[in-house]
């Protein structure tokens, strides 16, 4: 694609108790708000919801397996039956809140080791699509390009929202280089920028071994619990207007 016509949809991880919250509302379209089964308690997620929507900024419910302990980052053997019923939970709760401040969830992003779990786990994607699709049909999910639960998704006849990483390496393979990996996470607001303008103008990235793979993303998540997270996203929302580049969410 060309600059002149790009669009991209940026997000961020929102209602956990950690970092700037509402200096990223004010950067990103779209807000990944916590369900409170890995961070976040009732008032801080209403109050995340009602802050999003003032923004104008969709949100979405960033779904988690029960591990308030391990911030949802730790893989967690599960029966399909009680996935799915977490899954409703956090997704009807987390409606209802943003409902009750003229919101609404609109997608649901997988969070942590879930998110990275259901790439390739055939059970688990299964639960998540299942659980969505009993919530709301309408619901989109939002997760890693190519990965089980976006073509599952599909079939299901939900919409999905492709997504990249502004902050994580990747591997050749397309998935991202695992948290404590060397070089997983970037730091350099800079490099980080650039490599956004440059996925979103080319389809491409440079993947940790110096290769440049393709990336098919509608959205760009901006992690807003790491260091410079705030300096991060305002570089890269940057240097995305400077190119020419629309920010916003996208169709389908």
């Amino acid at each position: 694609m060309s600059s002149a016509t790009a669009r991209i949809d940026l997000n961020a991880d929102l209602g956990e108790g950690v970092g700037d919250d509402a200096a990223m509302l004010g950067i990103v379209t779209s807000a990944n708000v916590a369900c409170g089964f890995h961070a976040g308690t009732p008032a801080d997620l209403l109050a995340t919801c009602r802050a999003a929507v003032a923004a104008g900024v969709r949100i979405g419910a960033q779904v988690s397996y029960p591990d308030r302990s391990g911030f949802g980052r730790r893989f967690m053997e599960m029966t399909t039956s009680d996935l799915i019923a977490d899954l409703v939970y956090q997704i009807g709760a987390l409606d209802a809140l943003a409902r009750s401040v003229g919101g609404a969830v609109t997608y649901v992003k997988p969070h942590g080791a879930l998110y990275n779990t259901v790439v390739h786990h055939a059970q688990q994607a299964d639960a998540v699509v299942t659980a969505v699709r009993n919530v709301h049909p309408g619901l989109a999910v939002m997760g890693l390009p190519g990965s089980e639960i976006l073509s599952r998704a599909s079939r299901a006849g939900l919409d999905t929202i492709t997504e990249a990483f502004a902050d994580r390496a990747y591997t050749p393979e397309g998935t991202l280089v695992p948290r404590g990996t060397n070089g997983a996470v970037l730091s350099d607001s800079d490099e980080i920028a650039r490599r956004v303008v440059e996925l979103v103008t080319t389809g491409r990235i440079g993947a940790i071994d110096g290769t440049r793979i393709g990336v098919d993303a509608r959205s760009v998540c901006l992690h807003g619990d790491t260091p410079g997270a705030v300096e991060h996203a305002r570089a890269v929302r940057a240097a995305l207007t400077a190119a020419g580049i629309d920010i916003g969410t996208t169709p389908a």
